[in-house]
């Protein structure tokens, strides 16, 4: 090894050797001095290697293995790769050359700090934090993201807040010097220990290769309404809070330097009114660029406009912008074609001042990328994945994380930030000491911060996969054998279908998005019927509030219930996916799903414990994907019956409702006594509970089918909705993406007609901007080739664009194209950059 190049004797170079030495020890093989050599491409000249960083090749070079990259990192998951064959009983000896680089330039992890009560303990917890970073290092990822304040919102929260620990973070932390800031209760060496905690993450963090990202996403020191702060906070008002933050950040920077970048939550939710925000902010931002060293400033994207990117344009500050992926949700891995309705800007109404740019002017960037993907913009954009969707069963979908590792790139972003499992547990004061292990069960149980460790392998797909898509699958199925043994292979099949239907529901059946109000994997049921009012939901999703009415998250590719039903009767069906289509893509799922889950039962060890955790929430999620998939169809049959009277209809609708209701009453008898009964997540009725809670509002809706059936008119008035014309087996046409498009000039696009079947075809195209509509240009067809203009004056814009293609057949069937794919993870439309940047 050179001992005088600073990229294979830095930190992370060294650590990466020590846990190749380790993984060779616990193999029975000495290696005092390893058979591995760290290089950069000048020291080998022969090395294949892209001038990405983070990329490396692994070469041979007589009885040596050099592994080669122009920086630590990229050396780092080199080693790390050799590590991991190590411990999978691979012998280096018969290594053979090999290159990767990396697909996504930030792939992080964010974990929070939610609960005094149930995260104070791995808060404090040196051998977590050893063993959780270098799982997050060996799974690829590069980022390491510490929220500290996410789980209150300020001016949202309706009870306001009690556990407001380490949430305003300063006086958890430090004096700051020439203030008398306190948190009452928090002496002096509890704040000793907590910063010295806080300086241990940050630097075996970057020991590791991952940036340290330390997210203080609350600057609220008193959050009003009826709060009741186990921690007041005194000393401080709105005469010295811009002050008093300036020199706490300045102070936090100094006492812990290996702090690489700081989130912010910089809307109103984040203790700052949206109503001339950029004036505190800018004192904030000033104090983080006293530091005198480059530093990210990641805002969370939400209510940014261009009064706070004008106030973060200082010399040593690095602005990124982090959106939503899915609203606060895991969703399928393309970026929705369009936003709901209801996140359309609006009129600031007087007295709104407060969250008048969050909730009004700027609506439109509450939960996805806005208008922020301009191809000459200033500032970065990358996305954070919410954990609405799933926060305690298993996961594990190849599919889904390879498609992230490929769009979460998408108009140039820089990647993406993932909230883990068990993300918010304990939130708004719901925890309790001792309580962050879910399971009750002995034999299951988790103890001594070890409960991350039943979630390795959805971190180690998130991370390879958003590393290398294209990775090969023994990349994963090591971990899987030395886990699962005999049943590997079974398990992967399972949880492979089975992980993918919670994000399909998440995109289709978009009935909040805020996380704390949608629990998809623990439903809190809206009611199908009418007759039963939602006062839970009403609040997020368009009246009424039913399963007829909710909109998709991406109401461009999929149909509403009401809105498919009604597009029927009147015969104008478009090309998007209908609810029928999604119920039966979850049924196929589930069938997928099940057949291997009765394999791994019948080759399973089922006397080790994890073994036995992932066997249980596979049979939760068989019973979940039956529940979406039947009720799905119930809402269809009942929509349809609403809208013709039919009552052979509503009799469907309460058979499938029945059918679906048994599967989701399943559930509580498989997990009985195995989780907590109460798995609290935050104090909102969807933020805690159990299966077994949400058993009865489903019967209520059932019951309230069934008066309707009573009470329904004569079946022989109604007369039947006419039959939906098949999706086309294919779309029956070819499209060659241009390379690019010029500015102000017309673009028309084609498409090749391949199946005589095809009549006709309508371009569909926006900027990749979520505040515009689409538009729609109907393609001629000239021989062989349909084709559609975009106009130049559309094109003369800074943006991006986007386009699809609906295509119609003349049996009346119409496509998408180019569609989603069999497994959902790719992006149904195209994205299309101006020449501008290309050059």
């Amino acid at each position: 090894m050179n001992e005088q190049n600073p990229v294979t004797t830095g930190r992370t170079a060294t650590w990466a050797i020590e846990q190749l030495v380790q993984a060779l020890a616990e193999r029975g093989i000495a290696a005092d001095d390893p058979p591995v050599r760290l290089a950069t491409p000048d020291e080998v000249p022969a090395a294949a290697l892209a001038a990405v960083p983070e990329s490396y090749a692994v070469l041979r070079a007589d009885d040596e293995i050099v592994v080669v990259s122009n920086d630590e990192p990229g050396l780092r998951c080199g080693v790390l790769e050799l590590a991991d064959r190590v411990a999978a009983g691979e012998d280096l000896a018969c290594t053979t050359p090999f290159a990767e680089q990396p697909a996504v330039p930030v792939r992080g992890v964010v974990r929070s700090f939610s609960s005094v009560d149930e995260d104070s303990s791995w808060f404090h917890d040196k051998q977590f934090w050893t063993d959780y970073l270098t799982w997050l290092a060996a799974s690829r990822f590069n980022r390491f993201h510490l929220a500290l304040g996410m789980q209150y919102n300020y001016g949202a929260d309706r009870h306001g807040a009690t556990d407001n620990y380490l949430c305003f973070a300063y006086p958890f932390l430090f004096d700051v010097d020439g203030y008398d800031v306190r948190a009452e209760g928090v002496g002096a060496d509890e704040q000793k220990r907590n910063l010295e905690m806080l300086r241990f993450i940050a630097a075996e963090s970057k020991r590791r290769g991952l940036k340290f990202q330390l997210g203080l996403w609350n600057h609220a020191y008193d959050y009003g309404r009826d709060s009741v702060h186990r921690y007041p906070i005194t000393g401080i008002g709105p005469d010295n809070h811009a002050a008093y933050c300036k020199a706490g950040i300045a102070q936090l920077l100094a006492e812990c330097p290996d702090i690489d970048g700081l989130t912010f939550r910089v809307h109103y939710e984040g203790g700052i009114p949206d109503d001339r925000h950029e004036i505190f902010w800018r004192a904030v931002f000033e104090g983080a660029n006293s530091a005198g060293r480059q530093l990210e400033i990641d805002m969370h994207a939400k209510g940014v406009d261009q009064a706070l990117l004008d106030a973060v344009d200082l010399p040593n500050l690095s602005p990124v912008l982090s959106a939503k992926y899915w609203a606060e949700h895991v969703g399928l891995p393309y970026h929705q074609a369009s936003i709901r309705a209801k996140e359309a800007a609006k009129p600031i109404p007087a007295g709104h001042e407060m969250k008048g740019i969050t909730e009004f002017s700027r609506r439109f960037t509450r939960y996805g990328y806005g208008d922020f993907l301009r191809e000459d913009r200033t500032v970065d954009l990358m996305f954070r994945v919410w954990p609405g969707t799933q926060k305690l069963l298993a996961w594990g979908d190849p599919a889904i994380a390879a498609g992230y590792g490929r769009l979460s790139t998408f108009g140039g972003s820089r990647g993406v930030d993932l909230c883990e499992p068990l993300f918010f547990k304990g939130r708004h004061g719901s925890g309790e000491p001792g309580m962050r292990d879910p399971y009750i069960r002995e034999d299951l149980k988790l103890p001594g911060s070890r409960e991350w460790t039943k979630y390795r392998y959805g971190y180690l797909l998130w991370g390879r996969l958003l590393y290398n898509p294209d990775a090969e699958p023994e990349t994963w199925r090591r971990h899987l054998r030395s886990t699962y043994g005999e049943a590997a292979a079974d398990v992967e099949d399972a949880l492979s279908p089975l992980s993918r239907i919670l994000p399909l529901v998440t995109v289709v059946h978009g009935v909040g998005g805020s996380n704390n109000g949608y629990w998809p994997e623990v439903y809190l049921n809206l009611p199908i019927s009418s007759q039963v009012h939602s006062d839970h939901y009403a609040g997020d999703t368009d009246p009424p509030a039913n399963w007829g009415g909710v909109s998709p998250f991406d109401p461009t590719t999929f149909y509403a219930i009401d809105e498919y039903v009604a597009a029927l009767a009147g015969g104008e069906l478009s090309a998007k996916y209908t609810p029928l289509e999604v119920a039966a893509w979850i049924e196929q799922l589930v069938a997928d799903g099940a057949r291997a889950l009765d394999r791994a039962k019948q080759t399973a060890d089922q006397s080790d414990a994890q073994v036995r955790r992932v066997l249980i929430d596979l049979e939760v999620l068989v019973r979940l994907g039956r529940f979406f998939a039947g009720k799905f169809r119930a809402a269809v049959d009942y929509s349809t019956y609403r809208t013709t009277g039919e009552v052979g209809s509503l009799e469907s609708a309460l058979r499938r409702y029945r059918t679906a209701r048994d599967a989701y009453a399943e559930i509580p008898v498989i997990v009985d006594g195995v989780y907590q009964p109460d798995l609290r997540f935050g104090i909102e009725a969807s933020e805690h509970g159990h299966w077994a809670d949400r058993v009865p509002a489903i019967d209520a809706d059932l019951a309230a089918l069934a008066e309707e059936l009573q009470e329904a008119a004569d079946p022989r008035a109604a007369a039947a909705l006419p039959a939906a014309p098949a999706r086309p087996a294919t779309p029956g046409v070819d499209h060659s993406v241009p390379t690019s498009f010029e500015r102000g000039e017309p673009v028309t696009l084609s498409l090749q007609v391949v199946d005589p079947a095809v009549v006709g075809a309508t371009l569909h195209y926006r900027h990749v901007d979520q505040s515009e509509s689409w538009r729609q240009v109907p393609m001629e067809l000239s021989g062989q080739t349909l084709s559609g203009t975009i106009d130049g004056d559309y094109t003369a814009s800074t943006y991006p664009l986007m386009y699809f293609f609906s295509v119609l057949h003349q049996d009346g069937g119409q496509a998408l194209h180019p569609g989603l794919a069999a497994d959902l993870s790719n992006q149904p439309y195209v994205v299309l950059g101006s020449a501008t940047v290309s050059e």
